[in-house]
């Protein structure tokens, strides 16, 4: 039998750092959407997000655990209904879980009442739900929307077919190659920019929604960023923002979370609708750029900080984790904080179904890599994906300064008078 516990209980064990509070709504509600019309944003302050949706996965138990929570945590389950709640609280106790209270107050009585502690995603109007992009589609007018005029983009490397082979309804295609170099893989020039995003049909003042799908890229191939299209969304996004576009807003889960929706698939080939004025000056933000100078400048500043946002064999040299990378190492002085396995997956940042992992999560993994949330951050990988990534979640939790080091390792290692180090750290 589950013990059930009344709100002030709750507020009872929120200093208690032996107790984990538990939220199994989906990850977008703990962000800070409003899924059920509650009268307050986010969740209990300090609770971990563990969706109820998961417990379908074969590596469930792997995901509590790697949220500290063993068999000898006390736990307090809450949610949307008392269902999902029971559902988690059942699959905990299988797996030999016994100190377990459930909660079923929390929209009625917690949210309703100002003086209980609540937190969110502090921008998570920026990383949007599948639910929320339907409504947009459907044409409701869904809630913080900033503009009258949309453009969803499909964003992909070298890969339409990932696009026409089922995509957004209304989505048009977007390959990254249309802002970045091929050669270089450092953004466009401020005129290339203007024109490819003229020709999407993208102005200053345009909400432009970003995705890409996931096709398990795998390094032994060609072009294995033709499959990581979601990452491709985080690059997009960075540079659309680099230029000035005011709401740029990412499909949180990526082409995943629609289709786990179960909402339609289109495959239409939807014809852009070209603008003629993007209406402000590009660069907007040149700010949120740093090229290979100024990252020598940051080494240099007690104020800021490169982050390596790649993988630990990259950072110590055993591989440069790109068929086109051939010089292997690190930048000397830069703080490592590991992405995840290798250059095309970010398990360090992302769910098992794609969306974002829980803030909390990725911002103690940046601070106990050394990373300093007041400095300049300017996050970097091999070439810009990884870092576009890291940059757009510390942006999401509102981090005061931050940037992509545009060129990264590629940049770095192309001239052999930087300095590179391999092996463990001393």
């Amino acid at each position: 039998m589950l013990k059930r516990i009344s709100t002030k209980e709750v507020y009872s064990k929120l200093k208690n750092s032996q107790i984990k509070i538990l939220d199994v709504r989906p990850v977008d509600a703990y962000n800070g959407w409003q899924l059920k019309g509650e009268t307050r944003s986010g969740h209990i302050k300090g609770a971990n997000s563990l969706p109820a949706a998961w417990t379908k996965y074969m590596d469930w138990i792997e995901i509590v655990r790697s949220k500290g929570i063993t068999p000898d945590t006390s736990l307090t389950i809450y949610g949307y209904d008392e269902e999902d709640t029971e559902l988690v609280a059942a699959h905990l106790q299988k797996t030999g879980h016994k100190d377990i209270s459930i909660y079923y107050d929390f929209v009625d009585e917690w949210c309703k009442d100002a003086d209980l502690p609540m937190e969110n995603l502090p921008r998570y109007q920026q990383l949007v739900p599948a639910s929320w992009l339907k409504d947009l589609i459907d044409g409701k007018k869904p809630p913080h929307l900033n503009s009258r005029k949309y453009v969803i983009c499909h964003t992909h490397y070298r890969n339409r077919d990932a696009y026409l082979s089922g995509h957004v309804p209304q989505a048009i295609d977007l390959n990254t190659l249309d802002l970045e170099s091929h050669d270089t893989w450092d953004r466009h020039s401020p005129e290339e920019i203007r024109e490819t995003l003229l020709k999407h049909g993208i102005t200053a003042d345009t909400t432009v929604i970003l995705y890409g799908k996931f096709l398990f890229p795998k390094n032994e191939d060609p072009f294995p960023g033709s499959a990581a299209g979601h990452l491709g969304a985080m690059r997009c996004a960075f540079i659309m923002m680099y230029a000035g576009v005011k709401d740029v807003k990412v499909l949180n889960g990526g082409y995943q979370s629609w289709v786990d929706a179960g909402y339609d698939i289109s495959e239409e080939d939807v014809p852009e609708k070209p603008e003629t004025e993007f209406g402000i000056d590009i660069p907007a933000n040149p700010e949120l750029a740093v090229d290979l100078p100024e990252a020598k400048e940051l080494l240099k500043s007690p104020d800021g900080d490169l982050i390596c946002v790649r993988s630990w064999p990259e950072y110590i040299g055993e591989v440069s984790g790109y068929n086109y990378i051939d010089k292997k190492g690190r930048i000397p002085g830069a703080v490592f904080s590991d992405c995840g396995s290798d250059a095309y997956h970010m398990e360090n940042y992302c769910n098992l179904d794609h969306t974002t992992r829980e803030f909390r999560e990725i911002e103690k993994n940046l601070l106990d890599s050394g990373v300093k949330r007041e400095n300049h951050n300017a996050f970097y990988c091999g070439t810009g994906w990884r870092g576009s990534e890291a940059f757009f979640n510390a942006y999401l939790m509102g981090w005061p300064k931050v940037s992509v080091f545009d060129g990264g390792w590629f940049a770095w290692s192309n001239d052999e008078s930087n300095p590179v180090e391999t092996g463990y750290p001393k």
